[in-house]
């Protein structure tokens, strides 16, 4: 019996797998919201998961697999947990990518929610329900009434 070996290991890190990899995390549309969402600053979950209108562990899925692949960095700050655009080769792959979005109308629609949320202080956002109002805060006692 022949037995096949490869002279390369195709299951080692590569330029080409790595770049495989990226896009392949790019090629979903709520990814690419996310990138373009955070092209000038960092963002937290909470603002991400209103301005793309997911549920939060969607959210989380779709963030942790662009983290994976090193096109976002995390930045902890107490509760709130923000995201940017990670230095390095990634970062170098959303510059040539983010300008073919330029024009799109759910891109331009979410720019401009993005200005908005950016001018509201995180702790204050986070503490609103979807519909504007002040999320209830648990009972400190530990009942369950409102």
């Amino acid at each position: 019996m022949y037995q096949y070996i490869s002279p390369i290991n195709e299951m080692a890190d590569s330029p080409l797998n790595t770049a495989a990899s990226v896009y392949k995390a790019l090629a979903h549309s709520a990814r690419l919201r996310i990138v373009a969402a955070v092209r000038d600053g960092e963002l937290c979950v909470c603002q991400l998961t209103a301005l793309l209108g997911l549920a939060p562990s969607t959210v989380s899925a779709h963030l942790a697999e662009l983290k994976a692949v090193g096109l976002l960095a995390e930045r902890r700050e107490g509760r709130w947990v923000y995201y940017a655009i990670a230095p390095g080769d990634a970062a170098a792959i959303v510059t040539r990518v983010l300008p073919g979005l330029d024009g799109d109308p759910t891109v331009e629609a979410d720019a401009e929610a993005v200005r908005r949320l950016r001018a509201i202080p995180v702790a204050e956002f986070c503490a609103l329900d979807a519909g504007g109002r002040v999320r209830a805060a648990a009972p400190s006692d530990g009942s369950t009434a409102p």
